[in-house]
């Protein structure tokens, strides 16, 4: 499986597989057996990076969260698993009382919220640190250099090897980078967004802004990726939920554009002319791209982490990549 370099400091770096997979539903939708057929299947093809947050999946059932983290405890006790796999956690998205539904009553980023949601990632994993900590959503009530110094500490203090920062304006990126840089400590070594080969509408506004969508890789994020070589993008739902090859699963609204027409027969040009399935060339087109990027994808069975996992093996070629790129761009 292709793999990359996480990390800007020689110190804490870490090789990751390109595709990582998500944990998101494990341990609620996804039943422990199950699930652990999937991790099994994920680690012995040779996959070595796993994503979690202390808030998944509290909208199942109820609660605050924390069923994944304990989920993925025990499937790493139980394996005898260590350092080498990394594990990466977010904080932020917490309701502070059980909930069945996202809505803006979160816990937020404060330094006591930050460090007790960490304490409390590390019994449900079973490890005493843990390889990537998030930033789940940025926290505006929270200054950045409180951020700052929070995470910063953690990493000094050998809790956390990498900062992630998710779902951030752009602008807000580099403030964090600035203020890292001026005060000696540890900057985001990833950025967790929502990215994939369709270009949903980002000017839409939604839960967490009215200016748009804060979580979408745009333009900005993507130049800036560009332009500040180091972060590498972590593009979650990058297979749309099955819709690029599920008819029962419509894309939503911020996908219906001129756009998507153009990329979408472009998608099905690459894909009969490689015999591979649609979420394989997706996932072969974000991983092989010039801004370092891995694909994090979700499995609910064996078949599913299969078929993603093949796409480590799909090789497209300069001028199918480059066709795929020029779509919808004119």
């Amino acid at each position: 499986m292709r793999e990359l370099t996480i990390g800007s400091d020689p110190a804490r770096q870490r090789r990751v597989s390109t595709i990582a997979l998500g944990a998101m539903l494990m341990g609620t939708v996804t039943d422990e057996a199950t699930s652990f057929a999937v991790l099994d299947r994920y680690v012995e093809a040779g996959g070595t990076f796993v994503d979690t947050a202390n808030n998944y999946a509290f909208w199942v059932n109820g609660t605050q969260g924390g069923e994944s983290e304990q989920l993925l405890g025990r499937w790493l006790k139980s394996r005898g698993v260590g350092d080498e796999l990394t594990i990466a956690t977010k904080v932020g998205g917490r309701p502070p009382q059980p909930a069945k539904q996202l809505s803006e009553n979160l816990e937020g980023l404060s330094a006591q919220v930050v460090k007790e949601s960490l304490a409390r990632s590390l019994d449900n994993l079973g490890r005493d640190h843990v390889d990537v900590y998030y930033a789940h959503i940025d926290d505006p009530a929270v200054p950045i250099e409180e951020q700052v110094e929070t995470f910063g500490s953690l990493v000094q203090e050998g809790l956390v090897g990498l900062v992630g920062l998710s779902n951030y304006w752009t602008w807000r990126l580099e403030r964090y980078r600035a203020v890292a840089a001026a005060a000696g400590l540890p900057s985001h070594d990833l950025l967790q967004y929502h990215h994939t080969y369709f270009r949903a509408r980002t000017d839409l506004g939604g839960l967490r802004s009215k200016d748009g969508s804060i979580g979408v890789a745009e333009g900005n994020l993507l130049s800036y990726l560009r332009g500040e070589p180091g972060p590498t993008l972590v593009a979650y739902t990058p297979l749309l939920s099955g819709g690029y090859v599920r008819a029962d699963r419509p894309l939503d609204e911020s996908y219906d554009h001129a756009g998507t027409r153009a990329r979408k027969s472009a998608l099905d040009e690459v894909v009969k002319e490689t015999g591979a399935t649609a979420n394989q060339v997706v996932l072969s087109w974000l991983t092989g791209g010039e801004i370092p990027t891995v694909a994090l994808v979700g499995a609910s069975s064996v078949a599913q982490i299969n078929e993603s996992l093949a796409a480590a093996d799909l090789e497209l070629t300069p001028d199918q990549r480059q066709r795929l790129d020029a779509a919808g761009n004119n």
